[in-house]
């Protein structure tokens, strides 16, 4: 059997990974209940891929004003804790290890979620973007702009899913910093236009994770909270880049290391950022270096370059996407060096079983 840097164990904290593959969270739009609470199949989902080292779940939201998508489940309420009990029961039996994603969605939302009230970010600027209402997907309006009681409220909202994550069963929580939604909208000076104590100079840009990461480690331990950044997002959400971009990046990632993280994990660019001055093109080449914990690495890649990404030192994991919705068995596909089955995207957010739980294991499609 051919060596393969992805199946071997990795220390991360206290836990101890039995491979490096990592489903990456992905939203998947199937809490279709008036409680927005996983429920049986989320459970059958989450079970049928819990061979990966580790699960990070979907976005939850951390409140009813962090939604911004139809359908997707939060972690704010005791039916939502109870509907994420039964996924993490059902990963623990099956020996598997699941980190929930803390989220709020900030600009990326519409007033259709929110009884007509405008969503909150940290200024009144719109991403020119969609959200996905009940009634389909529509243009995002401008914001309201967060007061400082508002900034506070989220902090506390963060700590309080924190604590119900850890009521739930999870591991532990991974906090949604990236993609353009709330926390990465403070870090950006094309969202962020504020000139009080969370804007303006670098240091108060990112000022809010470091307070979230504070309070959330009054809750749970430190080692078992992870972050999510994507420093070269740009052209999606209204997302763009400018001089300080990556910049501000360096600096949230060198003061991370001041914390007992479980991990960092990074997108390497979504897009093309090769005619972007500013744009850092090699994500893991740049910060491997920088942070001194472990380093997970998530777009675009395959078995091939997982494997090379780990042996060449710049990432300690992989974090998979669209292959794990269609090959709930991705880990043992890759041990086999079989084939992946290919994903229907027309079901990726659609409610019901088809495109979830329908995907074949290996041994079931040689079967049929």
């Amino acid at each position: 059997m051919i060596q393969q840097p992805l199946l071997e164990k990795l220390q991360m904290g206290d836990i101890e990974l039995k491979n490096r593959v990592i489903m990456a969270p992905m939203t998947r739009s199937r809490a279709t209940n008036p409680e927005n609470a996983p429920f049986d199949i989320h459970a059958e989902y989450y079970k049928q891929r819990s061979s990966a080292g580790l699960i990070i779940s979907e976005g939850a939201q951390i409140s009813k004003k962090a939604v911004g998508y139809v359908n997707t489940p939060g972690i704010y309420s005791e039916a939502q804790v109870d509907g994420w009990k039964k996924v993490t029961e059902a990963v623990h039996e099956n020996g598997g290890k699941i980190f929930i994603q803390l989220w709020h969605v900030g600009r990326m939302s519409h007033p259709d979620f929110h009884g007509g009230e405008l969503p909150h970010a940290p200024s009144a600027l719109n991403p020119h973007a969609k959200s996905f209402t009940p009634e389909g997907f529509k243009d995002t309006e401008t914001p309201k702009e967060m007061t400082i009681e508002d900034i506070k409220q989220t902090i506390l909202d963060f700590k309080n899913a924190a604590a119900n994550a850890m009521k739930a069963g999870f591991d532990g929580v991974e906090i949604h910093s990236s993609n353009g939604y709330l926390l990465h909208q403070f870090f950006s000076r094309t969202s962020n236009i504020r000139t009080d104590e969370y804007g303006g100079s670098i240091e108060n840009r990112a000022r809010i994770l470091f307070e979230v990461i504070d309070a959330i480690k009054d809750v749970m331990p430190e080692n078992r909270i992870g972050v999510r950044l994507n420093p070269s997002l740009n052209g999606i959400f209204g997302m763009t880049m400018d001089e300080e971009t990556i910049p501000t990046f360096d600096y949230i990632v060198e003061k991370l290391n001041q914390y007992d993280l479980a991990y960092l994990h990074l997108s390497e660019p979504f897009n093309d950022v090769s005619e972007i001055a500013y744009a850092e093109k090699e994500i893991a080449k740049r910060y491997r270096p920088m942070y001194t914990g472990v380093l997970i690495i998530n777009s675009n890649f395959d078995q091939e370059k997982g494997n090379k990404v780990i042996a060449d030192g710049l990432a300690d994991a992989v974090a998979f996407g669209k292959p794990y919705i269609s090959n709930p068995d991705l880990v043992e596909r890759f041990a086999a060096q079989a084939d992946l089955a290919e994903y229907d995207q027309s079901t990726f957010y659609t409610p019901g079983e088809k495109g979830y739980i329908d995907y074949p294991t290996l041994s079931l499609s040689k079967s049929l």
